[in-house]
Order: structure tokens, then sequence, then C-alpha cells
């Protein structure tokens, strides 16, 4: 499909071998701190949940940061939205039993992409998921320090991708509108989520309060603690223990918002 500046999105579209009755599907945002990565670089993952949910999987191939800052990637990921939804009929899907979702900067970008579906008024999808997801900006700053995080997505590499994603917009409270989903103040009317983090990953603190924060907003929020778990240690160690056990929690919470 065609963005606004004439440039091509690609979305992957993933098929299970058996698909679930119902017709329901995940769109799926990647990973890499908004400044690396690819759909493609991300296919064992989208894959694994086409097979792991039985649904189809539509993967998408947002732009990148610092080449393009915000609003690029949310522009991208809430395009292909539209067009899943514009698509369902073509590709065998239920408009109303679609789930969003993605793992740290792809996470940040879905929570950011369910505030703009909701202000835009767009049909919502049934379910967002949030693993390890990358929320909020004032973790990034300058001076802040953490015992967590000091594995594979440390507080220096957030300080550089956060500022990398914001580009030229001013810093503080005066960001715009849906960069920073944290810093959202009213939550009310978002779609159901499911947040998943280890006790060691950077972002442990602020995923717990952006559910907190959901759940005082009336919003349906599951939130699973994984007890010594450091970002992304499930697609480092897949078939861990630790790691499917993760999986098969948010398995079941894509099942039960979809059936």
């Amino acid at each position: 499909m065609s963005r606004s500046d004439g440039s091509t999105l690609v979305v992957y579209l993933y098929h299970p071998h058996r698909r679930r009755k119902g017709g329901a599907a995940l769109l799926h945002s990647h990973g890499g701190g908004m400044i690396m990565g690819s759909a493609p670089e991300h296919h064992a993952r989208a894959a694994g949940y086409a097979r792991d949910l039985g649904v189809l999987v539509a993967s998408v191939d947002y732009r990148l940061a610092p080449e393009h800052p915000f609003p690029a990637a949310l522009e991208d990921v809430h395009a292909a939205y539209r067009w899943l939804l514009s698509k369902a009929e073509a590709v065998g899907i239920n408009p109303m039993r679609i789930t969003v979702g993605g793992d740290s900067a792809g996470g940040g970008l879905t929570a950011s992409l369910c505030q703009r579906i909701h202000d835009a008024g767009d049909p919502a999808p049934v379910l967002q998921i949030l693993v390890y997801p990358m929320l909020d900006d004032r973790t990034g700053r300058s001076g802040y320090e953490s015992i967590r995080g000091q594995l594979v997505w440390t507080p220096a590499s957030n300080r550089f991708g956060w500022s990398s994603y914001l580009g030229g917009h001013p810093t503080g409270d005066a960001l715009p509108e849906h960069a920073v989903p944290a810093r959202r103040k009213d939550l009310t009317g978002l779609p159901p989520a499911w947040i998943g983090v280890g006790t060691l990953d950077l972002f442990h603190d602020e995923d717990l309060e952006y559910g907190r924060r959901l759940r005082a907003a009336g919003v349906p929020c599951e939130i699973v603690e994984v007890d010594g778990a450091f970002h992304g240690f499930d697609a480092m160690f897949p078939e861990a223990a630790i790691a499917r056990a993760f999986r098969g929690k948010m398995i079941a919470a894509f099942e039960r918002a979809t059936t």
C-alpha cells in the first residue's frame, strides 16, 4: 500500500496451516527501540504467533528513526490497521475480532495505536497485547538510572531510542499527542490490554504503572510479571520453560478475547 509520501508500506501476512474458526487476526509490530529491525528480521516471532494462535498475523514493516521520526512509525501501523479492516473479507477475517500487539518498541507503538484508534473513532481491536512495551520517554532521560535494564536494553540505549524517535519535537510535557503512550492523561475507553514484562527489564516499572492506570480508568488489563527475566528473554531463549509459560499466558489471553 502507498504512504502519504508516495513510498510503499509493506505488510507481511502469515497464514497458519490450520486456521481457527471465526476469523480472528493479529496485527503485529516488531521491536527494535524505534531505530532498528524490520518485519522480515522478526519473521520467526510473527510466524510463531500464526502457528500458536492459529490465526492470520499481519506484520508491519514500519519506518524507523532517526531517518523517520515520529509520527512516521505510528502512521504506518495505523495505516496497516485500517488496511486490515478494509481487506477483512478478502483475507478471510472478521474485522470485529482483530487484536493488535507488539514487543518492546512494537508494544509501545501498539499502545499509541490504540490511543489513536480511539481518538479517530475507528473500530477498536478486541485486545492490545503489550510485550515488555516501551511506553515512557522519561525512563530514557539523562540521569535516569535503575538496577533494572542492565542486559540487552539499557538506560543509555533507551535515551538514544527515544531521542531518535522524538526527533525535533520538544521535550518535557509539550510532546505531541500519541508520541509517548504513558504521557496520555486519560486512558478511558481504550481496548482491554495484556501486559507482560520481566522483573529485570528496564521497562518493568513503567509497564506496571501503565497497567495500573488502565485499570483505574476502567480498562480491563492483565499484568504478567516474570521473576528474574530481562528484556527480550523469550526471544533469546524461546524454548526455555519460563519463556514457554510466558507465551502460554499471552496465548490464553488472546483466545479469551477472540472466542
